[in-house]
């Protein structure tokens, strides 16, 4: 795959891979150095729920190869819970803790509940100015309402990615922010079996076809694409990387 395209999963503890994404018998401290031996980013889903322990960080760092990265998501706190108000010493801590992954940290997500809504945009403009330049960033809405030519422009000048979403209640708007994009094929959960990951039980080829090609066309125009499948697309995430990476080969 090209330097340009990042692919991987929305994280990699997942108990249902083992004895097929992985070898039968691996055990858990084994899950991220063998998943790197397939892909070569990885978005991490357990920051969402806490900011990790420093040497945690240092740990993923040190068990994947020189060409790995690492995006990650904000914890749950900052986004969900307090809204980005008064979130600046949580803000501090995460970010002062993805750093210590160096060279292999990618773009981190800011994905905001549905109840985020556009009268917040205020809120947003002032948590995005505090923001480190030498980070990359993304962010993904979950209220159509944030759609709009002023919340595209806020992204813009800031140089942080839209996220494209391929989720069942959004629109799907391919508007590319600055020079990367991010997309997430995330599916809906009520039609995969929680921890029942071990194999495809939705096909969605035609819609593999049709990111393929997106894909494929923001390469040619100099667009860096990071991308990441919850097991909930498909019910297997790998094998949903594994189909995008061969199309996208292909073209």
């Amino acid at each position: 795959m090209e330097e340009k395209i990042f692919l991987g999963t929305q994280g990699w503890s997942y108990k249902s891979w083992v004895g097929n994404f992985y070898p039968a018998g691996t055990t858990p401290d084994k899950y991220l150095p063998e998943y790197a031996k397939h892909f070569r980013a990885i978005e991490v889903d357990s920051t969402y729920y806490a900011t990790p322990r420093p040497q945690t960080a240092k740990n993923w760092r040190a068990v994947t190869p020189e060409n790995f990265r690492f995006t990650a998501k904000f914890p749950q706190t900052i986004t969900h819970e307090k809204m980005l108000s008064d979130a600046q010493g949580e803000t501090l801590q995460f970010l002062d803790t993805m750093q210590l992954l160096g060279d292999k940290l990618g773009p981190l997500l800011l994905q905001f509940p549905f109840q985020f809504k556009p009268d917040q945009h205020d809120t947003l403009a002032r948590f995005l100015e505090t923001l480190p330049r030498d980070i990359r960033f993304a962010v993904e809405v979950r209220h159509k309402g944030w759609l709009n030519e002023e919340f595209f422009k806020l992204l813009e000048q800031h140089r942080i990615a839209y996220v494209l979403a391929d989720l069942s209640y959004m629109p799907k708007v391919m508007r590319v922010t600055t020079d990367f994009t991010y997309i997430r094929w995330l599916g809906n959960r009520q039609e995969i079996p929680d921890d029942q990951y071990d194999r495809v039980r939705i096909p969605r080829d035609g819609a593999i076809a049709e990111w393929s090609d997106l894909i494929a066309r923001y390469r040619e125009q100099g667009v860096t694409i990071w991308g990441f499948a919850n097991n909930h697309y498909q019910g297997h995430s790998p094998a949903t990387v594994r189909a995008i990476m061969e199309q996208v080969k292909g073209k």
